[in-house]
């Protein structure tokens, strides 16, 4: 009788188990979304408008990183070499949210190359540490700025965080 009983419980175990396995990675898969589109418009060197497959127009915000600002030195650079690489191309985004201005927070890839990944590498971008921590965009900034690459040409850069707080305060 023991063993019977023994025998049930480790059934309904593992089926629970699977259960939950097969709602948890449903809801990974629900979590994260992709949409497919052409660039029809870059705003600076962090975000860019996506015109998907029913002509629909996204704002996309590139996660992970943080472009110079228009008006801030080195935007119209970095603004240019985002443009350069996706304007006009068909790209994928992956994303999960969208920020407090509605715009989707995604990365941006174009054929297997990661465009957010590739800004930082190219010293147009920093990487955005403060909410995140992929240790990729992490090593690509320091290597950009040992190399003097981009906007790490210039003697003391200024973080595109601390432009926009330096602005409000001047109000």
């Amino acid at each position: 009788m023991h063993l019977f009983f023994c025998a049930q419980h480790t059934v309904k175990s593992i089926f629970c188990t699977i259960a939950l396995t097969l709602a948890l990675s449903l809801l990974c898969h629900l979590s994260a979304a992709e949409i497919v589109g052409k660039v029809v418009g870059v705003s600076d060197g962090d975000t860019i408008t996506l015109l998907d497959t029913s002509s629909s127009r996204h704002r996309i915000r590139l996660d992970r990183i943080d472009a110079p600002e228009r008006r801030q030195p080195f935007g119209g650079k970095s603004k240019r070499f985002l443009a350069s690489l996706v304007f006009g191309q068909c790209v994928r985004v992956e994303y999960e949210k969208k920020d407090r201005y509605g715009r989707i927070l995604g990365t941006v890839f174009l054929g297997d190359e990661e465009i957010n990944l590739t800004m930082v590498r190219h010293g147009m971008a920093w990487h955005y540490s403060f909410y995140d921590k992929t240790v990729r965009y992490a090593v690509a900034e320091r290597e950009a700025r040992q190399k003097k690459i981009g906007l790490w040409r210039d003697p003391d850069p200024m973080n595109p965080y601390d432009f926009r707080r330096s602005r409000k305060k001047s109000r």
